[in-house]
């Protein structure tokens, strides 16, 4: 058998290539193994770092429309949802509440609803500022700094607001007072009505908040 030199390029059945001593030959596919091995932890390594970097279910349904059941409010009840990180009233109103609606709106600072900051929808442009005038749907979230107000429902001597309260809303952090349709008293800090988010019902037990017949807010 012929021997040949090492970088003797070696013919055999139309294939060449370099032969190569023992020594280069087991470096050389330590290195292909290496290689690969690196390449399969490198893919491998990916995958959990795409998937974190994936939306979470939680995130995905953050601004999804929430549904709710309104069966279980009670006349003069409030039921809080979360939607979209912000806390949500429903208020099932009492003919007393919606009767102290009629005398205020020269106390009010916009009460046609027509002030542009926070749009009030075309079917909330009305006096109880709901589709349905015993069911209010806000959110729970002063216009002025971004505090919560809290339900002051009482209305006149029973109430800590004084005897012509009529009962409402107040802002316990400056003082912004609220009807019980979300529209905020004149001279106060807080700049616009409660927020009526896009909503619809479903059935006359269940409301989607965050969607209408136009869409998804």
């Amino acid at each position: 058998m012929a021997k040949h030199s090492k970088n003797e390029t070696i013919v055999n059945q139309g294939v060449s290539f370099e032969q190569i001593g023992p020594g280069e030959s087991e470096r050389r596919k330590w290195l292909i193994a290496c290689g690969a091995a690196g390449g399969v932890a490198a893919v491998a390594g990916g995958i959990p770092f795409a998937v974190s970097m994936a939306p979470s279910e939680k995130a995905k349904s953050a601004g999804a429309p929430v549904e709710v059941d309104i069966s279980s409010i009670p006349p003069g009840g409030l039921k809080t949802v979360e939607w979209r990180g912000k806390p949500v009233w429903i208020v099932r109103r009492t003919p007393e509440m919606l009767e102290s609606l009629n005398s205020l709106e020269d106390k009010l600072a916009d009460p046609k609803s027509a002030r542009k900051e926070i749009p009030t929808p075309e079917y909330a442009k009305n006096s109880h500022r709901s589709i349905k005038p015993e069911i209010f749907v806000t959110v729970g979230i002063c216009s002025h700094l971004g505090c919560s107000p809290v339900s002051k429902f009482a209305s006149g001597p029973g109430s800590d607001m004084g005897n012509d309260w009529p009962g409402g809303f107040l802002c316990p952090c400056h003082g912004s007072t609220f009807d019980v349709a979300g529209r905020v008293y004149a001279n106060k800090p807080a700049p616009d009505n409660l927020e009526v988010p896009r909503h619809m019902y479903l059935s006359d037990s269940k409301i989607v908040i965050g969607r209408d017949e136009k869409g998804e807010a």
